[in-house]
């Protein structure tokens, strides 16, 4: 097979699907709020008499917080900020997997980040950058994250997942042919 795509695609959709089989729909970007959660805990619990975060027994997910962000679901993104979920190992072996990854490829099949400064502006990087931070920001306030609301969502039949996907891509695809075209 000339192009792998389709392998890809099929041991991409398998491991989704093992994965809600075995544990629960992916998504990661909640993540991003226990990390960050986590060291507004650190410096809060340093700099105010009060935690910001304290067992309680009556609340559904087992913590409470002064802050209303992490005490949604019954203290649900609380707990997850006190201790080390399962959800926080995946984030970060995406992080150990994409570095492996890249390590142990070789020569053209990866590109040098020298080959990317030449090609990309610090202007074009910064949009690109901004440009995520907005995608993930959206996805984030809808209540879900990006994974989540197109892959897992879309296995889930999720009318959310597909209006996602199609609006994705449909920005998508003129930026990056716009973008080829301006690299070649």
């Amino acid at each position: 097979m000339k192009d792998k795509w389709l392998l890809q695609a099929v041991v991409l959709g398998l491991a989704f699907f093992l994965a809600i089989l075995a544990w629960k729909p992916i998504g990661v970007s909640t993540q991003f709020s226990v990390i960050s959660g986590k060291a507004h805990r650190l410096i809060h619990d340093v700099v105010k008499p009060e935690p910001l975060i304290v067992s309680d027994g009556e609340a559904k997910h087992g913590y409470r917080s002064t802050n209303a962000y992490y005490d949604r679901s019954g203290g649900k993104l609380a707990g997850a900020i006190v201790g080390f979920e399962k959800d926080l190992a995946f984030f970060l072996s995406i992080f150990i997997g994409s570095s492996l990854g890249a390590l142990l490829m070789s020569g053209k099949s990866r590109a040098s980040l020298s080959d990317l400064k030449r090609k990309m502006s610090m202007a074009e990087i910064s949009r690109s950058f901004i440009a995520g931070f907005l995608l993930l920001f959206g996805a984030r306030l809808a209540g879900g994250c990006t994974s989540g609301h197109m892959m897992s969502g879309m296995m889930q039949s999720s009318i959310s997942g597909f209006v996602f996907a199609a609006l994705v891509f449909a920005v998508a695809i003129p930026v990056a042919i716009g973008g080829e075209k301006k690299w070649s």
